[in-house]
């Protein structure tokens, strides 16, 4: 069986795409490191980097070129200052060099070394290829990146973690989690904690899991008080700034900490309700489509659905939570995500939209449903109707930006998963007809029998019924 930490579905990094950003600079560093095991890395005087499938059709829009530059620099997506993007990326451009794995200057035009192949490997639609050059000799390597950041090559060798797993309690359905549950009396969140442990010490769980929720919390704060126009072209309009602005009122406040207890203090009104969800979904987006720092939650097309809902939870239903129910609530949420993962996929490129913000809904809606005091099955039943209502979402972005419908469709997922949780809570599992495996199975088939032209192409959907020019 696989096992998946709740942060390898939780990943600090960069936007706008996990599968077509994230994933591609993990490769390249990946490629890094091959060539300094096959001690060749200082002989190295060129690169070229072949992109496929939908890395090639929505590469420009999500920045893939980009981010294989800056993986092939040395820059780690978790850390890079992201204010340092442009200048490296526009050195890059103008000196036609680049600085290979931070340690010495190659020569490297983007127009002629990155190329773009439209035509599928057949291993997976995200494919691409580095090639290094040396003393009349060349090495190439071929990776897949299979969403959520995740990488991979053609035999399966993990490229992701150095970890090898332990977990004492090992699962890839939720028949086999909640029998586990069942038999150690334990909510789904303690299960995992007690899987992380054989990862990391319990204080670097809880950091970990804190440092997730900050940047969560410093995504929607930047988000809610940045204006203007989002890169790209569409001339998309933030608009988590005014939502926002007519939202908070006049309560004084300096930073996040102060942000939270100032929000607690407004009207808490269905319809207030229904836009402050909204508003925390956006700012992320806003933040993700500007490359900005978010969290992959499974993926950064849907980064903005559980801050959103957790946001939702401490500033709405509980003023009282604390780290303890951010921490629980982290941890359901990586749990429900890890099976999707497993049975079946969190890549757009593969499942359409219903692999990001289906799946990323889904994650919220468990994890608020034992916020809130649903038992385990009543946790999986909330997933379950969250998904349900998510199967068979295609992805169609326009200009192959993670803009539009994008940024729009992780409010309508938040909303969903607290309805789904409500939902849950209010329902006997005894009693349900369509168990979370079976939609998870579901989901799987669906994606398989989607039109390629749905799956992160922008060749049918949206992405060719708008005009924007007409807009």
């Amino acid at each position: 069986m696989d096992c998946i930490s709740v942060f390898d579905m939780l990943k600090i990094g960069v936007g706008p795409s996990s599968s077509h950003t994230l994933g591609p600079w993990r490769a390249a560093e990946a490629f890094l490191k091959e060539l300094d095991a096959a001690s060749i890395f200082n002989k190295i005087t060129k690169v070229r980097v072949d992109l496929y499938g939908s890395l090639s059709l929505t590469g420009k829009g999500h920045a893939t070129d980009y981010a294989v530059m800056l993986g092939l620099s040395g820059a780690d997506p978790e850390y890079i200052p992201v204010d340092d993007i442009s200048n490296i990326i526009n050195t890059i451009n103008t000196n036609k060099q680049l600085n290979f794995g931070n340690k010495f200057l190659i020569d490297f035009n983007p127009e002629t070394d990155i190329v773009f192949n439209r035509e599928f490997l057949s291993f997976h639609a995200n494919g691409m290829m580095f090639t290094a050059f040396y003393e009349n000799e060349e090495l190439s390597s071929t990776f897949y990146s299979i969403g959520g950041g995740f990488i991979t090559k053609e035999d399966d060798s993990a490229t992701n973690t150095d970890v090898t797993c332990a977990f004492p309690y090992l699962f890839n359905t939720s028949t086999e989690l909640l029998e586990f549950c069942s038999k150690e009396n334990k909510s789904i969140s303690e299960i995992m904690f007690e899987n992380e442990k054989t990862i990391r010490t319990e204080d670097e769980i809880h950091h970990e899991l804190m440092r997730v929720w900050n940047t969560m919390l410093e995504c929607m704060y930047i988000g809610c008080h940045t204006e203007g126009i989002l890169p790209g072209g569409l001339n998309v309009k933030r608009r988590a700034y005014d939502m926002h602005k007519n939202l908070v009122g006049a309560t004084p406040y300096s930073n996040s900490q102060e942000w939270i207890a100032s929000i607690r203090k407004t009207k808490v009104y269905f319809r207030q309700i229904l836009k402050w969800v909204s508003c925390f979904a956006l700012a992320v987006n806003e933040v993700n489509a500007s490359l900005g720092r978010v969290v992959t939650a499974p993926t950064n097309g849907s980064a903005g659905v559980i801050p959103a809902v957790l946001m939702y939870y401490l500033v709405i239903e509980n003023h009282k939570a604390g780290q303890k129910e951010i921490e629980q609530f982290l941890t359901t949420a990586g749990v429900i995500g890890s099976i999707f993962k497993k049975g079946a996929t969190i890549s757009a490129a593969m499942g359409g939209c219903q692999a990001e913000i289906g799946v990323s809904s889904a994650m919220a809606a468990a994890a608020l449903c034992e916020l809130m005091g649903g038992t385990p099955a009543q946790v999986t039943m909330a997933a379950e109707i969250a998904m349900e209502h998510h199967l068979g979402l295609t992805c169609d972005p326009i200009g192959g930006l993670v803009q539009i419908p994008c940024i729009e469709r992780n409010t309508m997922g938040a909303i969903k998963a607290i309805n789904a949780a409500e939902l849950a809570l209010d329902t006997d599992p005894l009693t349900a007809k369509v168990p979370l495996d079976k939609v998870v199975n579901t989901m799987w088939e669906t994606a398989k029998d989607m039109n390629n032209k749905y799956k992160e192409t922008s060749e049918g959907g949206l992405a060719v019924a708008v005009n924007i020019a007409d807009c």
